[in-house]
């Protein structure tokens, strides 16, 4: 059963930071890094990324196959899902690693000083494929405002560069079956997923 939260415990965790989803040195290669724009307070309370009941980026990862089994974060998440998450080379960290309620509580020096700081995690995480889950969030970071969403013209730090839509209910038009969609095109680029 999920866990709640009352707003005022929700309001502790602000500008709390949420630990990269990463594989250890000995561990599988990580072919696909999803990165989300920042956490939540939900995520933030939880210690887990896309943790809010009413966030879609796991059911939409079932949907399309880039995940084997059912994750349900809300309560965080277990060891058992982060290995597993692993073992499928998936990765997932932020373009702003403080918390808030609404990513629109960001300041444009926090997106590009965000945006500086995923082009040195790719470099050192060396994933084969990046999916940004936000166009606006990308533009913001990467200071490309006509940027579309799909995979972009240019690589990141040697990965190939994806913009991918949010998974948060917020982001009304989008459904888990359009999502499924959107994040499947990075997962086949990544291996994750067979080509078409």
């Amino acid at each position: 059963m999920p866990r709640t939260f009352t707003r005022a415990e929700l309001e502790s965790f602000r500008d709390r930071e949420v630990p990269d989803l990463l594989p250890g040195p000995d561990g599988p290669e990580l072919r696909l890094l999803f990165v989300g724009i920042n956490p939540g307070l939900w995520t933030a309370a939880t210690q887990t990324h896309f943790a809010h009941p009413g966030n879609r980026f796991y059911p939409a990862l079932l949907l399309a196959g880039i995940v084997e089994r059912r994750i349900d974060p809300a309560a965080g998440m277990s060891d058992e899902d982060r290995d597993h998450l692993r073992s499928r080379g998936i990765g997932i960290t932020n373009v702003v690693r403080r918390a808030t309620a609404k990513a629109s509580e960001l300041t444009p020096e926090e997106y590009r000083a965000g945006g500086l700081a995923l082009v040195e995690t790719v470099r050192r995480a060396r994933p084969h494929v990046v999916a940004v889950a936000g166009i606006t969030a990308y533009r913001a970071a990467f200071s490309l405002p006509k940027a579309v969403p799909g995979r972009q013209p240019e690589p990141l730090a040697g990965a190939d560069l994806w913009v991918v839509p949010n998974p948060s209910g917020l982001n009304a038009h989008e459904t888990v079956a359009s999502l499924a969609e959107a994040y499947a095109a990075p997962a086949r680029a990544a291996g994750i997923l067979p080509a078409v």
